[in-house]
């Protein structure tokens, strides 16, 4: 019952969006109900994932739920790239890995916190986590400190040789920690939990919400600049933070779900890994996706972008590295996050 009330109202929204996109010329109106569109398509991706998640296990399932969680973030910056919105893009980057670290994961660890008193899971995974986020913000550092030096053609040349560079090492990771050291890396609890579909469903359900998202997200893309311009917000703090909160939607309720039940090695997966996926592998092919445009788009994040993912990992390390969380740690993340935003409207 509750699931065909969910249905019913996601379909009215859906059906709201796509008339305030194609019978109104209010690009406001467009904006906000397109992001509506996008956070309840998010959650019916999320319960569609975690649907899968269960018959495939806590690592393959929270990669999923990160996979097709990012699939928002991914396909908004794919019509922000063909826009040629280029410093947009690189702000969503930074505002989903920020968003992912310290607003889903600090959500997750206070709530959790709050019903059981400390959750611990797999401290090796984090240690891992953390070198590959290491990796992650050494990539995107080395161009930045070069821009000057060198001739933009060969700032271009440099991003993609360190996007395929990331590329490959994500997909190593892949193998490693899926395949290689599988066991190594497992949760250290086993949960027991029910699918709301079956198999053949759950992955219909799957494809059906990512292409609502594909179509929802270009309506989004056509009326955010204008609408950001009309507000007299920033392009970085669109991206960062407006954009970054409407894509890590399906993170948020998956991960927090999870979180709740008592299972915050499936929610830390679920946001690290998604962290990681978008700065090793949604970045690297965003850029090498534009060369294909004929618009090249460089890997060159602004100083304001590199010290607030530099921040927001610096403090998730710190907090993830000993394998166990409680309710004050996610006080920290969100503070960080809140202090992050306050500092991006401002800019």
């Amino acid at each position: 019952m509750k699931l065909r009330l969910f249905f019913i109202i996601v379909g009215c929204i859906l059906l709201l969006a796509g008339y305030a996109h194609y019978f109104t010329e209010n690009e406001l109106f467009q904006f906000i109900t397109s992001s509506i569109a996008i956070v309840f398509l998010a959650a019916w991706l999320g319960k569609s994932t975690e649907s899968v998640a269960h018959y495939a296990g806590d690592r393959i399932g929270g990669f999923l739920n990160a996979t097709f969680g990012n699939a928002a973030e991914l396909i908004i910056a794919f019509f922000l790239v063909k826009e040629g919105l280029f410093e947009m893009v690189k702000a969503s980057i930074t505002g989903a890995i920020i968003g992912n670290l310290l607003l889903v994961l600090g959500l997750s660890v206070l709530l959790g916190g709050l019903k059981y008193k400390e959750q611990t899971f797999n401290s090796k995974l984090a240690s891992h986590n953390a070198s590959l986020m290491m990796l992650a913000i050494v990539a995107l550092f080395i161009p930045a400190v070069f821009m000057k030096e060198l001739p933009p053609i060969k700032i271009e040349t440099l991003s993609i040789v360190i996007a395929v560079l990331l590329i490959i090492a994500y997909v190593l990771w892949l193998v490693f920690s899926m395949i290689t050291h599988r066991d190594f890396l497992s949760d250290i609890e086993t949960h027991e939990s029910e699918a709301l579909w079956s198999k053949s469903v759950s992955m219909i359900m799957l494809g059906i919400s990512t292409f609502f998202v594909a179509v929802v997200s270009e309506w989004l893309v056509h009326s955010v600049h204008q609408v950001s311009t009309s507000l007299g917000w920033s392009e970085l703090f669109v991206g960062a933070f407006v954009i970054a909160i409407i894509g890590n939607a399906a993170e948020h309720s998956a991960a927090l779900l999870l979180a709740l039940k008592g299972r915050i090695g499936a929610a830390v997966e679920i946001a690290v890994g998604s962290s990681l996926q978008i700065a090793l592998f949604v970045a690297p092919t965003l850029v090498l996706i534009s060369l294909l445009m004929g618009r090249p788009m460089d890997i060159v994040f602004t100083t304001f972008e590199l010290a607030a993912i530099g921040v927001a990992t610096v403090i998730t390390i710190s907090i993830t590295r000993d394998g166990a969380t409680n309710w004050f740690e996610g006080v920290l993340l969100l503070a960080v996050y809140l202090i992050l935003g306050t500092a991006f409207f401002f800019i």
